[in-house]
């Protein structure tokens, strides 16, 4: 973050006289006990907000394209290629976190706790709503 406000000293500064410093502006590091209070996926810990406008490439541990877009959910590990850099828009200055590329290296437990949709309704046989 240090190294894009750096770089983007003169975007943040925008008309001003001087460029705000880094611990005032938005930044994409978040802490998620004050984002997500009450939320124990992000109890002690820090989280990334980072965004794109185009679906970013997936691939697996060993490198191979993931074409199914659902073997990738919240909670599963992995490493996300970014880039971190200055913005200033309509006043709103701050680093951004852009997402290029997502690599899983392995699944676990899904975050949030939703449910599948396979274990959310009975079955003909197990349920005659009728009776």
């Amino acid at each position: 973050m240090q190294a894009a406000y750096e770089e983007g000293e003169s975007k943040l500064k925008g008309t001003a006289k001087v460029c705000p410093a880094l611990d005032v502006i938005k930044i994409p590091l978040r802490d998620g006990d004050k984002e997500r209070p009450g939320d124990e996926a992000y109890k002690d810990s820090y989280f990334i907000n980072a965004n794109s406008t185009t679906a970013p490439g997936i691939v697996d541990a060993d490198r191979q394209q993931i074409i199914d877009r659902s073997e990738v959910y919240s909670g599963v590990y992995g490493s996300a290629s970014i880039n971190l850099y200055a913005f200033n828009s309509n006043g709103n200055r701050g680093i951004a976190c852009g997402l290029n590329n997502l690599q899983k290296i392995r699944d676990s437990e899904p975050l949030g706790g939703k449910s599948r949709a396979e274990d959310d309704f009975a079955t003909e046989e197990d349920d005659d709503f009728l009776s």
